[in-house]
């Protein structure tokens, strides 16, 4: 997702209260949350690894406390990116070596997921922060 005017927006959130902050960040908190849901209901249930796999992390990064991250794949699901975006045909390596894999087909559940939440995040976002300037403006 890119965003605009990225700066401005930096300041304008430095610049919030730390109650208002608080209310974004329960916005992108739910927002990750709903996305994660999503992905975990498209992701194929083979074993199910895939899909436990699927999380959100409430991490401040460069400076930034309000971020939230959703993530496919771990130890046991090393395999998400696979699955999401398909194998090209290969010859294999390690106990099958030199023989011809034939690819996989992409069987995406991360990005569908994505965009289908997009909208109701930027929308659940947005509100929670005129909410809180409102507050801020009235004082509060």
């Amino acid at each position: 997702m890119k965003i605009r005017n990225l700066d401005r927006l930096k300041k304008k959130i430095a610049a919030m209260s730390p109650a208002a902050r608080a209310s974004v960040q329960a916005a992108l908190v739910t927002s990750g949350e709903e996305i994660a849901d999503l992905a975990r209901t498209f992701a194929p249930k083979k074993s199910g690894d895939l899909a436990r796999s699927i999380g959100t992390t409430v991490s401040p990064s460069a400076g930034h406390d309000l971020l939230v991250t959703v993530h496919a794949g771990d130890d046991q699901a090393y395999y998400a990116r696979m699955v999401e975006f398909g194998t090209a045909p290969h010859v294999n390596g390690g106990t099958g070596k030199g023989t011809q894999h034939p690819g996989t087909h992409a069987q995406p559940f991360f990005f569908p997921a994505y965009r289908l939440g997009k909208k109701r995040a930027k929308a659940r976002i947005s509100r929670a922060m005129n909410k809180a300037a409102k507050k801020v403006a009235a004082g509060a």
